[in-house]
């Protein structure tokens, strides 16, 4: 009989996707099931960006291409962190890859042997813990609760480094909490990580046009240590390209030049005709994206109201991705008919079942107190999605 192996075994499968997986099938017994489980906008993709790619395929950009990518798109891509974020890195130091995930996966392959540690602070995307997991790292959780805005200090970075110390992961804007480091909140990491040049900071950014502040601030873009940070992106949330996945990387040009090593063996290189259609994304002026941000910005303030209405119910104040991480701990120990709630996974499971709304627990984002809910819908679903969970919530005793 064939055995699988450890790595496989130890690894979680993501919560967002299973959650996802169930709600699904709830709707195909016929169940109106609100699903706010996934982080996808439900914005179409621009017609500008599908039209680019409609024009590749008419000029056959359909054959493979260099690994790391086109050399005009990782251009454009150079350009994109020059205006978007004034940070100097050249075609050389890009890598694109199917998506954000990858580009972390082939950072973390490229760079973590057995036994060295990464420090992630809590909450964090489900991913990153998994993906450490499989390079056998040693994940150190920094946990940062609702009180502090679910973000760390220098100090608490510091307090965690020890002499096994390879990498530090995080986001900003974060999901799950849709917090945003401030430019003064970075320096204060940057003081710490600038002590410290053995240590790689994976600096996550995907959400980056996704803030309600009007201004992104980068990690990188402190000097003393940019050649410490591997700025990760993509086009994923901003742009609507969920299915066409494509992520990229800005790094010192060693790590660049390993992840494309990694890469090489594993994919290749994503879609061309994605990178075309990436090429129109990066050139374009963020500021047709402002709509789209009003209205994600409209959504989490209904949201919001909506939950500070639910005796119980904790929030923060998300300034940016699309996500509210409601502090829930109120609710363990009561119960209902079955049910008795005793961590945030099980008030999601009975979300699910007695409202028919799907949102994920927090234990798999490095905080069981809390749920997340993805405001990636429409003001009329997410009304009735919010009214749903404080009927549900006020049932149990």
């Amino acid at each position: 009989m064939y055995q699988l192996s450890d790595r496989l075994l130890a690894m979680e499968e993501s919560a967002t996707i299973a959650m996802a997986k169930k709600s699904r099938e709830l709707k195909t017994q016929g169940k109106d099931v609100i699903s706010l489980s996934l982080g996808e906008p439900d914005f179409n993709t621009p017609q500008f960006i599908k039209n680019a790619a409609i024009e590749a395929l008419a000029q056959n950009y359909t054959t493979y291409t260099p690994v790391p990518g086109y050399d005009d798109l990782r251009e454009s891509i150079s350009k994109k962190f020059l205006r978007d974020n004034h940070l100097h890195y050249s075609k050389d130091q890009i890598v694109v890859s199917t998506g954000a995930k990858q580009s972390i996966a082939n950072l973390v392959l490229s760079l973590i042997n057995p036994g060295d540690e990464v420090i992630i602070p809590a909450p964090y995307w489900v991913s990153y813990l998994e993906i450490v997991k499989v390079a056998e790292g040693v994940p150190v959780i920094i946990s940062a609760g609702i009180e502090k805005d679910f973000k760390i200090t220098g100090a608490d970075l510091e307090a965690a480094i020890t002499p096994k110390t390879k990498l530090l992961m995080f986001s900003t804007p974060c999901n799950p909490t849709g917090s945003v480091y401030s430019k003064e909140e970075l320096k204060d990491l940057a003081r710490v990580l600038a002590k410290y040049p053995q240590i790689v900071a994976m600096s996550d950014e995907i959400y980056e046009h996704i803030n309600f502040i009007g201004k992104h601030e980068s990690l990188a873009q402190f000097e003393e240590i940019y050649d410490q940070v591997v700025t990760v992106n993509g086009v994923s949330k901003a742009w609507a390209m969920t299915g066409w996945r494509l992520g990229y990387i800005g790094a010192p040009k060693a790590i660049a030049q390993a992840c494309d090593k990694i890469q090489g063996q594993f994919t290749s290189a994503t879609s061309s005709i994605t990178q075309r259609a990436t090429i129109a994304a990066m050139e374009a002026n963020p500021d047709v994206l402002k709509d789209m941000i009003a209205a994600f910005k409209s959504r989490r303030d209904l949201v919001l109201n909506g939950l500070k209405q639910i005796a119980g119910l904790k929030v923060n104040h998300p300034e940016g991705a699309f996500y509210v991480f409601a502090d829930c701990s109120a609710y363990f120990g009561k119960k209902y008919q079955d049910w008795t709630i005793s961590n945030s996974d099980d008030l999601c499971m009975y979300l699910l079942e007695e409202a028919l709304v799907a949102c994920v627990g927090g234990a798999a984002f490095g905080d069981p107190n809390c749920f997340r809910i993805s405001y990636a819908a429409s003001e009329d679903i997410l009304l009735k999605a919010v009214n749903r969970i404080g009927s549900a919530l006020a049932k149990l005793q």
